[in-house]
């Protein structure tokens, strides 16, 4: 409880935006959903126990190793679920959260390219002849 309040507190303040902690989270919990059998008590299981809240709310959220952009902050989310469950299910470690969001923050610089607005009267690159 905690935990999400904790969260609750610095998405009302402004310290951190919606799109990592719910990319995250959502992510696991359908991927959990889907390797239990569609078991709805398992997935949440899944989410509530661990270092999953800790890591979707106040670590995956960090302003260095994060995505500026929102599209990027959404598919980062989305990336660190899909490695925290496959760590989880196909791994020898228990929580694959530190290490999904590890492998994730090496492609942070790919994540902030997409989603990136064109700045209005830039010039287009010409081709190469």
């Amino acid at each position: 409880m905690a935990l999400l309040l904790g969260g609750i507190y610095l998405l009302a303040r402004r310290g951190i935006t919606w799109q990592i902690p719910v990319s995250f989270i959502g992510t696991v919990f359908l991927f959990s959903l889907c390797m239990e059998g569609f078991d709805p008590m398992a997935a949440l299981a899944a989410v509530l126990s661990g270092g999953l809240l800790i890591g979707a709310i106040f670590m995956a959220t960090d302003y260095v190793t994060s995505p500026v952009t929102k599209l990027g902050q959404v598919v980062y989310g989305i990336g660190c679920g899909v490695l925290t469950v496959m760590i989880r299910y196909f791994g020898g470690y228990n929580e694959g959260v530190s290490y999904a969001i590890l492998c994730m923050n090496a492609c942070v610089v790919l994540l902030d390219r997409i989603g990136r607005p064109v700045k209005f009267g830039a010039p287009k690159k010409e081709a190469a002849k």
